[in-house]
C-alpha cells in the first residue's frame, strides 16, 4: 500500500463527515503546506527519502559556452510559475504544468532523452522532485487532525 493510500484509509471516513466548505479549507491548507515542503526539498537538492540529488556529470570544457552549470539544479522549476497547487473539496494536486512537467518527468523517473546539437541520447539519473517525505506525512496527519478538531 502506497503513502497516499495509507493516509486515505486512515482519514477517509472522518473527512467524509466534514462539510464541503470544511473539506475545501482542508484541501487548500494541505496544498499550501505541501507546496512549501516540496519547494524547500527541491532547493535543498534532496530526494523525499533525504538523500542528495546525484550531481551533474563532469564534462570536458572546450570553450566558455560549453561549461557545466555550477549552480543548484531546478532553480526556476520550483518557482510559482512552474510548480502549481490545485485543490478542491475532494482532492489536492501539487505538480508541474506544460513543458516544465516534461522536464520534471525526465528527472523524476530517470528517463533517457536526446540532448545537444549532436542529438546524443543520454539517460539522466533519477532525481525525485515530487514525493512524500516522513515530515510530509506527519504534516498531513497534523493538519487533518487540526481541521477535525475545529
Amino acid at each position: 500500500m502506497g503513502d497516499i493510500e495509507q493516509l486515505e484509509a486512515k482519514f477517509s471516513a472522518l473527512i467524509a463527515n466534514l462539510s464541503a466548505s470544511k473539506r475545501q479549507a482542508l484541501s487548500r491548507n494541505l496544498g499550501r503546506a505541501l507546496l512549501v515542503s516540496q519547494r524547500r526539498r527541491i532547493a535543498a537538492q534532496q530526494n523525499p527519502d533525504g538523500s542528495r540529488y546525484e550531481p551533474r556529470k563532469p564534462q570536458k570544457i572546450r570553450r566558455k559556452k560549453g561549461r557545466i552549470r555550477r549552480r543548484a539544479m531546478f532553480v526556476k522549476l520550483k518557482t510559482a510559475r512552474f510548480l502549481k497547487v490545485q485543490s478542491s473539496s475532494n482532492e489536492v494536486t501539487v505538480g508541474f504544468g506544460g513543458r516544465a512537467s516534461t522536464i520534471a518527468e525526465v528527472h523524476q523517473y530517470g528517463k533517457a532523452v536526446t540532448m545537444g546539437k549532436r542529438r546524443k541520447r543520454v539517460t539522466l539519473p533519477q532525481r525525485e522532485l515530487l514525493g512524500f517525505s516522513d515530515e510530509d506525512r506527519a504534516l498531513i496527519e497534523e493538519l487533518v487532525i487540526e481541521q477535525l478538531s475545529l
